[in-house]
């Protein structure tokens, strides 16, 4: 084999026996890579808000002012819950339990996972979570 070809990155696959090592990797490489990306974008938001932390005279550049501070503290407490479920995910995957739905047992699919890695539920269990909560909310 010639040193010149390239290797294809690895992707996890149905072929391969589920949350093997080389997948655990993978997806844990995928969390801490999704969680460093947050973190770098809660800095950027964070020095945002603190030049905004401006007095301004005009009643209408506050006004606007305090609603893009108010949008920046929003997004910074999503990213804090994100951040919360990205530990838990890479707490399952030390534990062994990743990637297995918490109704079922049963695994939740790499599709899944590779779209959602802080996924819980496989997409049947989500989907009968999701009507579930519906239902309550109508009633």
């Amino acid at each position: 084999m010639a040193v010149t070809e390239k290797q294809k990155p690895y992707r996890p696959s149905e072929k391969e026996p589920f949350m093997n090592e080389r997948q655990r990797e993978y997806f844990r490489a995928k969390l801490l890579a999704w969680k460093e990306e947050i973190l770098r974008e809660a800095k950027a938001t964070l020095v945002q808000l603190q030049d905004e932390n401006v007095n301004h005279p005009d009643l209408a550049d506050r006004a606007s002012s305090e609603r893009a501070r108010g949008r920046g503290l929003r997004a910074r407490d999503r990213q804090r819950k994100l951040i919360s479920k990205i530990d838990a995910a890479l707490g399952r995957i030390e534990d062994g339990s990743y990637g297995y739905c918490e109704d079922t047992g049963e695994p939740i699919g790499l599709k899944r996972l590779d779209a959602r890695p802080i996924a819980t539920l496989s997409v049947e269990a989500q989907e009968r979570h999701e009507r579930r909560e519906r239902v309550y909310r109508e009633e």
